[in-house]
This record gives structure tokens, sequence and C-alpha cells, in this order.
């Protein structure tokens, strides 16, 4: 049996001395229950008995209310028919941070009618999709079953798929606040799709366009963004000649609300250099001010473009020359009040050729008699001189 060696004492060692402190008495504490384990266990014991399976039917009925909910909203009377156009893959694997990128009308199936969508109409698509994609619902509908820890501990489990749910909540968010909503329209997709499609003066010339079917939906783009509304449209070719003249007259002074400040490039996340975030609102205020210039350069060019292929200034013109000749025809008419009947064209080309030879005639006849009365004054000198002579030779003699 193996032996244990102790060190001796040595003889230095005192005992140690009391310190004399008293124990404290016991206290109690009160513990809260709290937390989402708790709530979890209490939900599970109160509403289901503590079972598992009693959890489960509910969770199924869930499911089904859900289902019977959006498809009220989808039957309702309160349905705008938004909401319920076809998403592609590519719409729902947006990323949320790519979320200056995305087409918001699109997220929330409104791409028929962007610009246009009222509050209540992108209200209901928003609860619409927030109906089908959000994720507690993908959670309850999961083919994934649900362990006991995380029935506890009230965690999700997919949070991968909230991803185009977050994409929707943007959209959401931006199209419900006035002022982004309208620098999100300003560079709204299609809006620059449709800027590309702008007829050209080679578009006319190359094959027989329709004026007004060219350049109506134009106009029509661009009037959203005028301060001042209503905006006159560019009518057809009855048109009077006042509608003509206000509708270039407006256009030429366009007064545009349009902005760019969706385009600014945002400051470097993480970067707390006031230097940097001065240069970069600089650079950004710049770069809106170029992209409104241009804008307005553009703008001019569509109206000096559609001013130059307005089939009805020809019109307009023929028709001011014809109420000044008539004008000019008041005026000469007799003092009596009777109204000289329209001459046409070829009788006045006739009359004016009568009256070109009667004025060749007259002029003849002028330089005729002028030659008469140059010949005989010449005469009359002649004789004056030769009588002069005659009595001079008289008195002489």
């Amino acid at each position: 049996m193996a032996t244990i060696q102790t060190r001796a004492i040595p003889k230095s060692y005192s005992l140690p001395q009391a310190s004399g402190a008293k124990i404290a008495s016991p206290s109690t504490s009160r513990l809260l229950p709290t937390g989402p384990a708790f709530v979890s266990h209490l939900r599970l014991t109160k509403h289901h008995g503590h079972s598992f399976d009693a959890h489960d039917d509910f969770v199924e009925k869930e499911r089904q209310r859900w289902e019977e909910l959006q498809a009220s909203a989808i039957n309702g009377e309160d349905d705008l028919g938004v909401g319920d156009e076809p998403e592609t893959d590519d719409l729902l694997s947006l990323d949320p941070k790519e979320w200056k990128k995305h087409d918001y009308y699109a997220v929330l199936g409104l791409s028929h009618l962007r610009y246009k969508a009222t509050p209540e109409q992108i209200k209901i698509a928003h609860r619409k999709k927030v109906l089908k994609h959000h994720p507690d619902k993908k959670v309850t509908t999961t083919s994934t079953p649900q362990s006991t820890s995380s029935l506890l501990q009230g965690l999700n489990l997919n949070t991968n798929d909230d991803a185009f749910f977050k994409c929707i909540q943007k959209a959401h968010e931006v199209l419900t606040n006035p002022e982004k909503r309208r620098q999100y329209d300003s560079v709204d997709h299609e809006l620059v799709e449709q800027q590309e499609d702008t007829p050209t003066a080679a578009s006319f010339k190359s094959k027989k366009t329709d004026f007004f079917k060219a350049f109506g939906p134009v106009y029509e783009r661009e009037a959203r963004f005028s301060r001042k509304q209503p905006v006159p449209m560019l009518g057809d070719v009855d048109a009077s000649k006042e509608h003509v003249e206000g509708f270039y007259d407006f256009w030429y002074n366009f007064d545009s609300w349009r902005s760019f400040e969706w385009l600014d490039k945002e400051v470097n996340e993480g970067s707390d250099n006031r230097d940097d975030k001065r240069y970069t609102e600089k650079k950004n205020k710049s770069e809106r001010a170029r992209r409104k210039k241009e804008d307005t350069a553009r703008l001019r060019q569509i109206v000096d473009l559609t001013l130059s292929l307005d089939p009805r200034i020809k019109r307009i013109k023929q028709e001011e020359k014809e109420a000044r000749e008539a004008k000019k025809a008041a005026k000469s008419a007799p003092a009596s009040g009777t109204v000289t009947p329209k001459k046409t064209k070829e009788q006045e080309e006739e009359e004016k050729r009568k009256k070109e030879e009667e004025e060749k005639v007259a002029k003849a006849e002028a330089k005729k008699a002028k030659a008469a009365a140059a010949n005989a004054a010449k005469k009359a000198r002649r004789a004056a001189r030769a009588a002069e002579e005659a009595g001079g030779v008289n008195g002489s003699a």
C-alpha cells in the first residue's frame, strides 16, 4: 500500500487569526419568467395542452387562414386589379442590397400603371405581396419539419427566403413617400427606354410616319414633369391657330420639376471623413446640374423638331396670307359698301398683265410726247434766232 508523504510544519507557522466577519443572513430573490423561450413554452402549454400534435394542427389551420385571407384580398370588393402580375425568376432573385437598381413598380406588380398608380393601388398591391411573400407564412408552409428546440425558441429557419420580401418593403417605402417617389419617377427604367425611341427627322424621311401618332405620346410622357397644370397636348390636324401657338409657347417655356437625386453616388459606408462627404455631395450636385441641363436641351430639340415637321404651320401661314389679302381687298372696296367679288388667280394675273401693257403704252406715249415737245421747242428756238437775225439785217440797211 502506497504511503503519502507530507512535509513537516515549519516552526515559524502560526494559526490564522479570526477575521470577525459575520455571514450575511439568507435573502430571497424573485425570478421573472421572460424571454422568447418562456413565451413559446406558455403558448404551447396554455393553447395546445403541451401537445406538439395540437400545435401542428394549429399551424395547419393558420396556413389555411392565410390562404383564405389572400383569396379574399384578391377577390374582394376593394381589389383594384393590381399586384397580380406574373413574377419572373429574375424578379424573385433581386438582391436587397442593390435597391437603387430595382424596378419598384414591377416588384409590387404595378408595371402596367407605373407613375399613374394611385396611393390606394399601391397600398392594395403591397398587401397582396406581403400576404404572398411574408417570411412567417413561408415558415408555416415549409415542408421541413420544425424541431422541438426551434419551436420553443421561436426561431425562423427560413431566413434566406426573405430577400424578396425586403425588396417589397423597400418598394413600398419609396412609392409611399412623395419625395422619394418623385426622385424615382424622374429616372424610371421604362421612361429611359421610351426616351431612346423618340422620333427623329430621319424617321420621317425614310418612311411615311404619322406626325401626330409619333409625337403625341412623347408629349404625354413629358407632361407629367410640368410644374404647371394642365399641360396643353399636341392636338390634331384641325387644331386652331390659337391652340397651336399656345402649345409651342408653353413647351418652349416648359418648367420641369424633374430631378436626378436618385442617381447620386452614395458616401462610402463606414467613412466618417467629413472631406469625403463634402466631396461626394459637391460631385453629386454638379452631376445633377449637368443632367438637368442635358434634359432641358433634349426637350428643346424635340420641340424644335416638332415645329419644323408640324403640317399645321403651313396651313396657318396660308390662312394668315388669305386674311391679309382679304383685309387689303376690303380697304380698296367702293365707298358704297358693295364688296367686290373675289377674283380667281387667273383673273388677277390677266389684270396684272393688262395693267403692265397699259403702263408700257403710257410710257411710250409719254416718251413720244416728250420728244415732240422737245422738237417743238427746238423749232421755236430756231425760228426765234432766224427772226432776230432778220431784224438785225434790216436795221443795218
